[in-house]
């Protein structure tokens, strides 16, 4: 039965008289009509509206995340929300190709009536990199600088402001770093892990022994072999560890990486297996906005070549750095560095995998048997 006591109408509804009047080419106010002005305005807007349901996803998922505790339910309800970013951030990626469909010469036509509007100036975008956990301290120098710049007073304090809270970045690894498991009555993640690795580069170094004859290449092999074990040999050691942090190389707290090691490895355990969903789901996005950041790259090199943006970045340069420099969930990626194959694994301790069978809450202890 129909819960509304006034009838809806699609139209207004969707509020379409004011959506589709929306569209106002700016080239007509000098002259003739650029013709593809209109298919860059809309693209641009379905842009905005997609970051506008992006953001509403990320909103609810940051405030799951900021409870002490984050349940099974809670924890589903991320991972699906999760999933559906993803799948917008397909069809972001997908529609860089309907922009393609207009040449150079054509954004030319109305390219400089356009200054100095610029894709610097979408405030959802900013603040969808800065809940993401992209603040002003991990950008690229140029974006250090004029992040925010040709921004009225608003919108600059606005995100200013978002920046002094804690990130969705933040929050996960909160959530990782007080996994309980890591630590379980005798039982210490770290040293059975440490004492697998030991054992796997033990073996490796073995078979290169055994197999490789030319004294050159041995040389380089176990330096390949001791590179391994110093890697590792941070990730154990906090003093180490935290060197990697400051220097940029890591992001992750060494708790939280070594819980979202822990939980990757051992990812079938039914207490892990949603848990593993959602890191993996981060990266996922992480991968996804990399991908859109290099599309949106090559088609400003396409239609602009070396000119300058008319936002005044370097265009097409100022977006390849980004590309490359500007992530968030980089040590999702970066964690197979440490992972083992499954054969090298060693077995979890009966106590532990009767723990892992049952769901488990991510909060300030876990359950007892």
């Amino acid at each position: 039965m129909p819960k509304n006591i006034e009838p809806v109408y699609y139209s207004d509804y969707l509020q379409l008289d004011a959506l589709l009047d929306a569209q106002q080419p700016h080239s007509k106010k000098y002259g003739a009509e650029a013709h593809d002005e209109m298919l860059f305005i809309i693209v641009h807007q379905v842009y905005e509206l997609w970051f506008k349901q992006v953001l509403h996803e990320l909103r609810a998922i940051h405030r799951e995340f900021h409870e002490p505790k984050l349940d099974d339910k809670a924890l589903y309800l991320v991972s699906h929300r999760l999933q559906r970013v993803l799948k917008i951030q397909d069809l972001m990626n997908d529609q860089v190709a309907i922009i393609e469909t207009m040449t150079p010469q054509e954004f030319l036509e109305f390219r400089d009536y356009l200054v100095p509007a610029s894709g610097f100036q979408s405030i959802q975008f900013k603040e969808l990199e800065i809940r993401l956990g992209l603040t002003r301290k991990t950008r690229i120098a140029f974006d250090q600088q004029s992040f925010y710049n040709r921004l009225n007073d608003a919108d600059r304090a606005y995100l200013e402001e978002l920046e002094l809270q804690p990130t969705l970045f933040d929050r996960v690894d909160a959530w990782l770093a007080r996994m309980p498991l890591l630590e379980w009555q005798d039982f210490k993640f770290w040293e059975m892990y440490q004492q697998a690795v030991n054992q796997a580069l033990d073996a490796d170094e073995k078979i290169i022994r055994a197999n490789v004859q030319d004294e050159r290449q041995l040389r380089q092999e176990l330096e390949g072999i001791q590179r391994n074990r110093d890697t590792f040999a941070a990730l154990f050691a906090s003093e180490s560890y935290e060197l990697l942090r400051e220097e940029g190389a890591v992001r992750l707290s060494q708790r939280a990486m070594l819980s979202a090691l822990f939980i990757t490895q051992y990812r079938e355990e039914p207490a892990f297996n949603l848990a593993w969903q959602v890191i993996n789901a981060f990266a996922e996005l992480d991968e996804k906005l990399t991908i859109w950041r290099y599309k949106h790259a090559m088609m400003v090199q396409r239609m602009l070549g070396t000119k300058i943006g008319t936002g005044g970045s370097s265009g097409h340069d100022y977006l390849r750095r980004t590309t490359e420099q500007n992530r968030v969930f980089k040590d999702f990626f970066a964690m197979s560095t440490y992972l083992l194959p499954k054969s090298a694994l060693p077995e979890l301790p009966a106590h532990v995998r009767q723990a892992l069978s049952f769901s488990l809450e991510m909060g300030q202890g876990a359950q007892q048997s």
